[in-house]
C-alpha cells in the first residue's frame, strides 16, 4: 500500500493538512480497498495550529524516511521557521527517491530545503512575488494550480490543495479511481482555467504627481474607444518614441499592454457586476470583435469570459471597478505575506 505522510508544522494551516489527509484516505481501489495509507507526522508530539488548538501527533520525522509521499501544507505567519532538522529529513527523503509535494506556502519549506532549485514552482499568487524574490533559482509560475516536476510538486492556494491530490491519484491509479475520488469530494477531476482566473491584476504603481496620472485616467475613462499610440503620444504632447520610452521607464510596461490589462480588468467587472452578452462587454470594453476579446481574456485570465461569469457572477461585494488596490486592501496583501514569510527571514533561527 503506498504510504503518504503529512508533515505537520507549527501553525499549520487545518485545511492544508486536512484536505490532503481526508482526499487520499478516502481514496478506493476498484475492488474497494483502500488505496493509499495516511499518516500525519511531526518534530514533536504536539503542535499548534492555525485557529487556536493543538494537535496531538503519534509519529515523529522518521515516518518520512518510511512514506512514498509527504506532503508539506502551509502555515500561518504565527509560526517558527522549519528546523535545521526537518529541513533535512526532507533532503533526505528527496534523495531516497520519496514524492514530495506542497499545498499553498509550503512550497517556501520546500525552496528552504533546496529541492525547488533549478525547477519550476507554485505557490499562492499573493505570495508568489515573494516566493520569487526570496529564491532566484526556483522559476516561479503564479498563473497555475499545481505544478509536477515529476518527484517534486508544488499547488496553490488552499483548495488547489484538491487539484493536486487529484491529479496525484490518477497519476498513481488510473482516471477512473481519482474520477471517483473527484466525485466523492464533489470536486471536478480537472479544474478550467488556473489560478490567474483569482489574481489581482493590478497596475504597474505610477508614481504620485507622475505627468501619466491624468493620461491614465483618461484612459480607463474611454476604453470604450479605439485608442491608438499616436493619440495617447498627442495627448501627452510628445513624440510616439519619447511617449513610448518615458511610459515604461515610469510604469514599466507599454502603453499598449497598460490598455490591453485595463480593458481585461473592465471586463472582469463586468462579468461579475452585469448580465450584459460578451458581445456587449466586448464593445463595452474596447475589444474589436468578440473572438479578440475572448482570445485576450484567456490569454490573461486563464479561462473564457463565460466560465469566468459562471465562478464569479455577484460574488464580489465591491459596488465598482478598482483599477488599482485601494491602499486598506495593498496594506492588508502586504501585511498577509510579509507575516507569512517572516518565518524565512532570519536563517539563523534554523
Amino acid at each position: 500500500m503506498h504510504s503518504v505522510a503529512i508533515l505537520v508544522l507549527d501553525h499549520v494551516v487545518p485545511f492544508d493538512m486536512a484536505a490532503p489527509q481526508q482526499t487520499f484516505a478516502w481514496t478506493r481501489l476498484p475492488d474497494g480497498r483502500p488505496a493509499y495509507r495516511v499518516r500525519l507526522c511531526a518534530e514533536t508530539p504536539e503542535v499548534r495550529a492555525d485557529g487556536g488548538f493543538t494537535l496531538r501527533i503519534e509519529r515523529g520525522l522518521e515516518a518520512l524516511a518510511e512514506a512514498d509521499t509527504i506532503i508539506v501544507p502551509g502555515c500561518s505567519p504565527d509560526g517558527v521557521p522549519p528546523s535545521a532538522r526537518v529541513l533535512a529529513a526532507l533532503r533526505e527523503a528527496a534523495e531516497a527517491g520519496t514524492r514530495i509535494a506542497s499545498v499553498c506556502v509550503g512550497a517556501f519549506v520546500l525552496a528552504e530545503a533546496g529541492l525547488l532549485d533549478g525547477l519550476r514552482a507554485t505557490t499562492h499568487w499573493v505570495a508568489a512575488g515573494e516566493l520569487a524574490r526570496r529564491f532566484p533559482l526556483v522559476e516561479v509560475e503564479p498563473d497555475v494550480l499545481y505544478v509536477d516536476n515529476g518527484r517534486i510538486l508544488t499547488s496553490a492556494g488552499a483548495a488547489a490543495a484538491l487539484d493536486l491530490c487529484l491529479h496525484m491519484i490518477r497519476r498513481d491509479l488510473g482516471s477512473a479511481v481519482a474520477a471517483n475520488i473527484a466525485r466523492m469530494s464533489v470536486m471536478p477531476l480537472e479544474r478550467e482555467g488556473g489560478q490567474a482566473q483569482f489574481i489581482v491584476h493590478e497596475h504597474p504603481p505610477v508614481p504620485r504627481g507622475s505627468a501619466l496620472e491624468p493620461l491614465l485616467e483618461w484612459i480607463e475613462d474611454n476604453l470604450a474607444h479605439e485608442v491608438t499610440l499616436g493619440a495617447l503620444a498627442a495627448r501627452a504632447g510628445m513624440s510616439e518614441r519619447t511617449f513610448s520610452r518615458r511610459f515604461r521607464e515610469q510604469t514599466g510596461t507599454t502603453p499598449l499592454q497598460w490598455l490591453l490589462r485595463a480593458r481585461v480588468r473592465r471586463a472582469q467587472y463586468l462579468l461579475e457586476s452585469s448580465d450584459h452578452s460578451v458581445e456587449r462587454i466586448a464593445r463595452q470594453t474596447g475589444f474589436g470583435s468578440p473572438t479578440a476579446f475572448r482570445e485576450r481574456f484567456r490569454k490573461v485570465v486563464g479561462t473564457t469570459p463565460y466560465a469566468y461569469r459562471t465562478a464569479f457572477h455577484g460574488r464580489r461585494a465591491s459596488p465598482a471597478p478598482s483599477y488599482l488596490l485601494n491602499a486598506g486592501h495593498e496594506a492588508t496583501v502586504n501585511s498577509t505575506v510579509n507575516g507569512w514569510y517572516a518565518l524565512f527571514r532570519n536563517p539563523s533561527q534554523l
